[in-house]
C-alpha cells in the first residue's frame, strides 16, 4: 500500500520538479560514469605496465569526485522519492505515481520528455504494460483529489 495517491492532475503538478531532478541525476550520473570509465582505464593500464601507478593524487582526486557526483544523484532520487512517486528507470526517465483506476491500485506512467501524464499500468506490469489514460473523469471509487497521504 503505498504511501500516498495521485490523481492525474496531482501526478502533472508535481512534473516540473521531477523533470528538474531526473535531468540533474542523469547529468550527474553520465560524469560519474565518465570517471568511472577513467578509473578503469587507470587500473588497466596498471596491470599492464606491471604495477606503475599514474599519479596517486589524480586517482583519489577523480574517487573523490565521483563518490561526489554519485551522492548527487542519490539526492535527486531521493528528492523526488520523499514526493510518493517511484523512480523506476532513471537512465529511460521513467517515473510512477501511485493511484487507483477502477477500484484498483495502479501507477500513472509518466516518461522524461511526455509532455503530460498520459498512460497507467497495473502494479504487476512495467513501462511495456502501459495503457493510455482517458479524457474522461476521474472513477467515483478513486479516492478524491488532494487525498495526499494515509493515516
Amino acid at each position: 500500500m503505498a504511501e500516498r495517491y495521485f490523481s492525474r492532475e496531482e501526478a502533472e503538478q508535481l512534473l516540473p520538479l521531477i523533470e528538474s531532478c531526473l535531468e540533474e541525476a542523469l547529468k550527474q550520473k553520465l560524469a560519474a560514469e565518465q570517471l568511472e570509465l577513467q578509473l578503469a582505464q587507470a587500473a588497466a593500464r596498471i596491470m599492464m605496465l606491471g604495477g606503475s601507478i599514474p599519479p596517486h593524487k589524480d586517482l583519489a582526486r577523480k574517487r573523490a569526485e565521483r563518490d561526489r557526483l554519485a551522492a548527487k544523484v542519490e539526492q535527486a532520487i531521493e528528492k523526488i522519492r520523499e514526493t510518493g512517486c517511484v523512480v523506476k528507470d532513471l537512465d529511460e526517465g521513467l517515473v510512477d505515481f501511485p493511484s487507483f483506476r477502477e477500484g484498483r491500485e495502479v501507477y500513472l506512467c509518466w516518461k522524461l520528455g511526455e509532455e503530460r501524464v498520459a498512460y497507467w499500468h497495473g502494479l504487476d506490469e512495467g513501462f511495456a504494460g502501459r495503457k493510455p489514460l482517458d479524457a474522461s473523469p476521474e472513477d467515483p471509487d478513486e479516492p478524491p483529489s488532494g487525498s495526499g497521504r494515509f493515516q
